[in-house]
């Protein structure tokens, strides 16, 4: 017999998403536009897979287990450049190199929680995220965020409670693609550290953001590592989702209890992957800089294609790194509205349902778009076929 709690979290909403695409008969003469997904579609540069192939055939130890946290070389890298793009202080001993970003939440929940135990999540939120404190038996605490969508540290504190173990900010967000201000991110850090919790920080898309200032302060702080739990992901960077490859930054006491996670999970993170994610941090910054301005590019044809769908009910509430979020009111009239767009147009976004409560405001009436992955003449197409819809 299956878990109680597995068997009470929702299904993953991509598999749900693929399904849909893979059984519903699309308009003819139309291929499908996914937007679904927010991974890059091509794989890293010629010249890293170059590297990660040579240390295949070379590097004996890349097929052996390696060290729970991570290769050291990786781990003294990455807190160089975190250091580096924050203004702050990091130290290899406070990295942790995890099989991809999702299992470094579950194991920052995993080291922080118990059975009973409350975690704090804006809403819209990531879905992965609340699946695993589903299944953890935590009771995700949804933060309403408003018109703006930016959370507000004043709500925020309303929620805390003797069971509040963390508060969880994803930053570009997902799905909405908002950027959070370094002042609000500090705010939150402060709230956390006042009631001695944790806030864990979630910036996968951090190498895509609008602004070319600083995203926040906290690695510049005194003790930052007893309250954050930084999160970062190569996979969207390094076009290495197939790898799985993540990274905690947080205490060394911290980073103890996250690696008895780690050892009975994977036992230790991906070799080959590791060995691309250096030479990356090492030689990349330049082909990064180019893919940020691309997925710019993209985000201001984004911008573009819904101020020409407003006569059309279309709401572009926010947009940044890999993300779109849009409403259309009348996406009310159907139990399953995505797939109501899907088989009319080919377009395959994904529904607010997945990301929301039940009930709650927006609900059926807001998608995620995830564009990154499709070129400009692409998110125009999608505009144009959004312009012949109606519900």
């Amino acid at each position: 017999m299956t878990n109680s709690r597995t068997r009470a979290t929702f299904s993953p909403p991509i598999s749900d998403a693929k399904a849909w695409a893979q059984n519903t008969p699309l308009p003819e003469g139309l291929s499908l536009l996914d937007f679904s997904q927010a991974a890059p579609s091509t794989p890293p540069p010629a010249k890293m897979r170059d590297v990660m192939g040579e240390a295949v055939k070379t590097e004996a130890g890349l097929h052996l287990y390696g060290p729970v946290l991570g290769n050291p070389d990786l781990r003294d890298a990455l807190a160089n450049k975190t250091s580096e793009l924050y203004q702050g202080k990091v130290e290899g001993r406070q990295i942790a190199i995890t099989s991809g970003c999702n299992q470094a939440f579950a194991a920052a929940i995993a080291s922080l929680t118990t059975e009973g135990d409350e975690v704090i999540l804006p809403t819209p939120w990531y879905f992965n995220h609340k699946m695993w404190l589903d299944m953890s038996g935590v009771t995700a605490v949804p933060l309403d965020l408003g018109a703006d969508f930016l959370p507000d540290p004043d709500v925020a504190r309303t929620l805390i409670t003797s069971k509040t173990r963390a508060i969880t900010l994803i930053s570009p967000n997902n799905p909405t693609g908002t950027e959070y201000t370094p002042d609000l991110i500090e705010a939150f850090y402060q709230l956390a550290q006042d009631h001695g919790i944790s806030l864990i920080l979630d910036e996968t898309y951090r190498d895509f953001r609008v602004s070319d200032t600083i995203a926040h302060t906290l690695f510049s702080r005194q003790n930052w590592s007893g309250t954050l739990i930084h999160l970062y992901s190569f996979s969207k960077s390094f076009h290495m989702a197939g790898h799985r490859l993540g990274a905690i930054a947080t205490s060394e006491n911290k980073l103890s209890e996250i690696g008895k996670f780690l050892d009975t999970v994977t036992i230790c993170p991906s070799g080959i992957g590791q060995a691309g994610a250096l030479w990356g941090l090492h030689n990349l910054d330049d082909w990064l800089e180019s893919e940020r301005q691309e997925i710019l590019t993209r985000g201001t044809t984004v911008r573009d294609v819904f101020s020409a769908l407003t006569p059309k009910g279309w709401v572009l509430h926010t947009s940044g790194a890999y993300f779109a979020y849009v409403e259309h009111p009348d996406a009310a009239k159907h139990k399953n509205a995505a797939q109501v767009i899907l088989a009319q147009t080919g377009i395959l976004m994904l529904p607010a349902t997945m990301f929301r409560p039940d009930g709650q405001s927006g609900a059926t009436t807001q998608f995620r778009i995830a564009y990154a992955n499709l070129g400009s003449e692409k998110i125009r197409e999608m505009g144009d076929r959004l312009a012949d819809f109606s519900f």
